[in-house]
């Protein structure tokens, strides 16, 4: 028994109080993810979807939580200013992994949107959580989402009906604050359903200088002809670690866009499963990694054809820097019966220096013989030919590869829809390159 010892004596220790503090619908799941987790423990690096990221370290540290839910002095909407400039969205916050409710965005929703405390609306309307939540979240299959479920008190629900578009993109900024060195459990249901459409951001921030760790579990539910977008940005310190689970999955002629962006952290490991259960279904999955120092980060993803005539489309561009690592391992599955499916997965690689690595592992498996599929990689080094060719028209070598940098992670921030986020990442980014902080300007949280 290893790092998982102090998690299971925490339960047992705890179980009351964590139950006192949440939802009936999400205690239900408590005791099963329990067990799951009791049996599996921490995935060794064996563990071939693990094999680039020693769990057990990560989750070693003795840190603290926050169990008796108790408040957190801070009004986010008066200190938090990182909101992209003429980008009208409606705003919310989590305080570590507690939905902030005391102020709301002014701008209205249409009729039926929710966006509230998932234990809120598991008290006003439960069957709405009791449909959707922990099912493609399935703790025997991953310890990390069985830890989560078990200690998960409170998350997020975004809940769009039927035929119903959101035209104002819904920012939800997650905020870390302790005193002490913190483990948070975030939990995230998003149900989209048929004709719906709806876009979400995600942005993920530290507001204090301590150590946080952080699980989060997504479940997106993707109707019939619905459409979501979801773009998550992580601009944290390197104290903070993220191990991130997002499980999406998506009804016929459904449409999916998911943009993961990585500018600062400390360790990140983000696991992204696709199923396209309903035939005619679309997914986009791209990811760009900023990384330099010791940082490290590994995004593990499974697009799994269920249908026939599927289309998937996967990117991910990693730059990094100094002693920095990174990993991408991407399995797209074509099961039997999905005929017609179209798939492209490609990952492409900079290692700024010597020191830098990068482990990458694209993988097919194909059970349908009338498909078109593709899968590539690469790892380099920036264009020694090029450098010279800027170099020879006055352009200094750190402008020139920054340059050169930036024009290797646009394809990824450009496939982003919302034109002012858009047009604010290609500024992040340059800020990222050019080694300036990430503390957005005006955020009386990030002094």
């Amino acid at each position: 028994m290893g790092s998982e010892s102090q998690y299971i004596t925490l339960y047992e220790q705890c179980h009351d109080m964590i139950c006192a503090h949440s939802a009936q619908v999400m205690n239900s799941h408590r005791e099963l993810a329990f067990r799951d987790f009791r049996q599996q423990g921490f995935p060794t690096r064996k563990v071939e979807r693990y094999k680039y990221t020693d769990m057990q370290r990560l989750f070693e540290p003795d840190y603290g939580l926050n169990l008796r839910r108790l408040d957190i002095p801070v009004n986010p909407y008066d200190a938090f200013r990182c909101d992209v400039p003429n980008l009208s969205t409606s705003l919310y916050f989590i305080v570590n992994d507690i939905f902030y409710s005391k102020a709301l965005p002014k701008s209205k929703l249409p009729e039926g949107v929710i966006i509230d405390s998932l234990r809120h609306i598991a008290d006003t309307r439960p069957q709405l959580i009791q449909q959707h939540y922990a099912t493609i979240a399935r703790t025997e299959e991953d310890s990390v989402t069985a830890l989560n479920t078990m200690l998960a008190q409170d998350g997020l629900l975004v809940y769009v009906p039927r035929q119903v578009k959101v035209d104002r993109t819904i920012q939800v900024i997650n905020i870390l604050r302790a005193d002490v060195d913190l483990m948070v459990n975030r939990r995230v249901l998003i149900i989209v359903e048929e004709g719906a459409e709806v876009k979400l951001l995600f942005c993920d921030h530290t507001a204090d200088d301590k150590h946080f760790l952080t699980t989060q579990v997504i479940e997106a539910f993707v109707g019939e002809n619905a459409s979501l977008d979801l773009y998550c940005l992580e601009e944290t310190h390197y104290k903070n670690t993220r191990v991130s689970n997002l499980f999406i999955e998506q009804q016929a002629n459904s449409r999916l866009h998911h943009n993961v962006i990585t500018l600062h952290n400390g360790v990140t490991r983000n696991r992204t499963e696709v199923a396209l259960k309903g035939e005619g279904a679309e997914c986009w999955l791209n990811g760009c990694v900023i990384a330099d120092k010791n940082q490290h980060v590994d995004n593990n993803t499974l697009i799994d054809h269920q249908a026939p005539h599927g289309t998937s489309h996967e990117l991910y561009k990693y730059v990094l820097d100094e002693e920095s690592t990174g990993a991408f391992a991407g399995k797209v599955l074509v099961r039997h019966g999905a005929q017609k499916t179209t798939s492209e997965e490609v990952n492409q690689n900079l290692c700024a220096t010597k020191s830098a690595r990068m482990y990458t592992q694209p993988m097919l498996e194909i059970y349908a013989d009338d498909v078109k599929c593709s899968h590539g990689s690469t790892v380099g080094q920036l264009n020694d030919a090029a450098l010279f060719y800027m170099r020879q028209r006055g352009i200094s070598l750190h402008e020139a590869r920054l340059l050169l940098q930036l024009a290797f992670v646009n394809e990824v921030i450009d496939s982003i829809h919302v034109e002012p986020l858009r047009d604010r990442l290609h500024y992040l980014v340059e800020k990222r390159f050019r080694g300036e902080l990430s503390k957005c300007e005006g955020c009386k949280l990030c002094k």
